[in-house]
């Protein structure tokens, strides 16, 4: 038989750029472009400008000027007629103390919708990872299956060379060809969904320019120590923990606010009048306060409610980003480890095959013996190309978490 699907089959695994070239990625210029024209991104910027412009109406209060006045034409019975005006310019004044927390509450939610945006980019940027690594998933089984195609056509070759020569039985030609169907059949599942895949990517981030075939995946390779460091970097760059500090000082400030309102904001005025025709004239100073009660107390309970809330959400978001930085270098870790175990697997089954092939030149292994061990290499290399692109998926995942890739600050 021809040399098999051991011989033809490329060795890339082996010969792949180092991760650090990173040629297996789409140049960050074409991310940050694919990121910025997303339209979760652009609605989360949106909507920080709109947090901006609350935060500086909440600066400057509502505390705006009252404009009010009357006129009217009095008759007096058996007398004469007058005309009167009153007209009044009135003003809510801000209490001490309430304009600085007004400030506090309004750089806060400015932090808040901040770190929001900037968190939306980075869902993005996983988004867009994901679509990416099933694209070059689905792309390496294609080309480990093309491969294989090929390997089982030279051998359908041989064999019915060795048939017209009568050194084959017909039966063998059959087994020959049923391998060859079931290769195809494999490789047209894996086509479909490389081009399955391909389309996903397109569809979500149109403006990404794609090459004609996906990459090569590199060999997954990083130290341990690197991988604690992205692991720490994680949590120290979460803008999700970011949001939810700045909502918990944002709800403090607020109940701050909610305490102080307790005591009302007195409206003060200038009121001038005329009456009898303007025989009496006059001008004062008008002053109006609530006297607070039960309801300015509810409010400020609400407000204490909901500021030890948000402290309990600002926590639960930091226990969230600890668990997932520990699950992206656990993930990152066991699926290096698994690659590695599936490379000494197709090492183990290609010398498994070489010996199955020297068995049958020599007639002494039967044809279905040597087309199952192609069939195992076959599957050997599946799964480390599997492998390779899920640790790769992991180890990418866990620099875009750790804002090391995409995000950098």
């Amino acid at each position: 038989m021809k040399r098999a699907l051991l011989s033809a089959m490329p060795l890339a695994f082996l010969l792949t750029a180092p991760l650090a070239a990173e040629p297996f990625l789409p140049v960050p210029e074409a991310v940050e472009q694919a990121l910025v024209e997303h339209p979760r991104v652009t609605a989360a910027r949106a909507r920080l400008e709109a947090a901006r412009a609350r935060a500086e109406g909440q600066r400057k209060g509502s505390y705006e000027f009252t404009v009010q006045g009357s006129f009217t034409r009095r008759d007096v019975r058996n007398g004469a007629q007058f005309s009167e005006f009153d007209a009044q310019i009135n003003r809510p004044l801000r209490l001490p103390g309430k304009a600085r927390l007004d400030r506090t509450i309004a750089a806060h939610s400015t932090d808040v919708a901040e770190n929001v945006a900037e968190d939306a980019r980075h869902e993005v940027a996983l988004l867009l990872a994901a679509h990416w690594f099933d694209w070059l998933s689905a792309s390496a089984q294609a080309r480990v299956d093309r491969e294989a195609v090929a390997n089982y056509e030279a051998a359908l070759a041989a064999i019915e060379r060795r048939k017209t020569m009568r050194d084959a039985a017909q039966l063998e030609v059959d087994r020959a060809q049923a391998a060859l169907a079931d290769a195809r059949r494999t490789l047209e599942q894996s086509t479909g969904l490389a081009a399955l895949a391909r389309n996903r990517l397109s569809a979500q981030f149109p403006t990404l320019v794609l090459p004609e075939t996906a990459p090569e995946v590199p060999l997954p390779a990083m130290a341990v120590a690197r991988l604690s460091q992205l692991g720490d970097m994680v949590v120290a760059n979460s803008h999700q923990v970011a949001a939810a500090k700045a909502e918990s000082a944002r709800t403090a400030a607020v109940a701050d606010r909610a305490q102080a309102d307790r005591i009302a904001d007195p409206t003060v005025g200038l009121r001038l009048f005329s009456e009898f025709g303007g025989i009496e004239q006059g001008a004062g100073v008008v002053v109006s306060m609530p006297i607070g009660g039960g309801h300015r107390r509810a409010v400020a309970d609400e407000a204490d409610a909901g500021a030890s809330a948000a402290r309990a959400d600002e926590q639960l978001a930091r226990f969230e980003v600890i668990e997932e930085a520990t699950t992206d270098v656990t993930e990152a870790r066991f699926r290096i480890a698994a690659w590695q175990r599936s490379r000494e697997s197709v090492v183990a089954q290609m010398a498994a095959l070489e010996k199955l092939r020297r068995g049958q030149q020599l007639g002494e292994i039967d044809l279905a013996d040597l087309l199952l061990g192609e069939n195992l290499v076959h599957s050997a290399f599946r799964l480390e190309a599997e492998a390779r692109v899920e640790a790769m998926r992991a180890i990418t995942e866990l620099r875009i978490d750790a804002h090391d890739l995409w995000l950098a600050d």
